[in-house]
């Protein structure tokens, strides 16, 4: 029982920090895409790049844009289950398509490894060659196999 109302407990703080903050169309926009995160998933590589790589620039958004577009896909992941699966593959696609829209320059990663002895996949952010809002480096456990988008040089990422 703990655990179901630590779930309901989270999902209404998420959801007061959205109406205080004034983020519903953005979150709704948000939630949308993730919810589609499953069947993009199903693309090739390079045809999932085409369409998360935006077709025009604008001028890069500040500080205070990138938090609200954090704080939504954040809020995405903790009230949308089941409609939106939880993540690194929905955080990491969802992070990247709006941060890129928003004149982010951020890479996504994707990289392959062993944990606890399991073959297992991650992918993340990387931002200047660094991992962009991860809790931990994932390199020394993940070695980067693609990144979108695809540079004529190798990225430290």
């Amino acid at each position: 029982m703990r655990n179901w109302s630590t779930s309901i407990r989270r999902r209404q703080l998420a959801l007061q920090r959205l109406r205080q903050k004034g983020n519903w169309g953005l979150f709704l926009k948000v939630f949308l895409f993730a919810a589609l995160v499953p069947a993009l998933a199903r693309l090739k590589l390079t045809r999932l790049e085409s369409l998360l790589e935006p077709s025009r620039t604008t001028p890069p958004v500040g500080a205070l844009q990138m938090d609200r577009i954090v704080d939504c896909v954040e809020a995405a992941l903790k009230i949308g289950s089941p409609v939106v699966r939880g993540g690194c593959l929905t955080r990491g696609l969802t992070l990247y398509y709006f941060l890129r829209r928003a004149s982010i320059d951020v890479a996504l990663c994707f990289g392959t490894g062993h944990v606890k002895g399991q073959f297992a996949g991650h992918c993340w952010l990387s931002r200047e060659g660094e991992p962009f809002l991860e809790s931990c480096d994932p390199r020394p456990v993940f070695a980067k196999i693609y990144s979108i988008p695809r540079l004529k040089r190798p990225i430290n990422a």
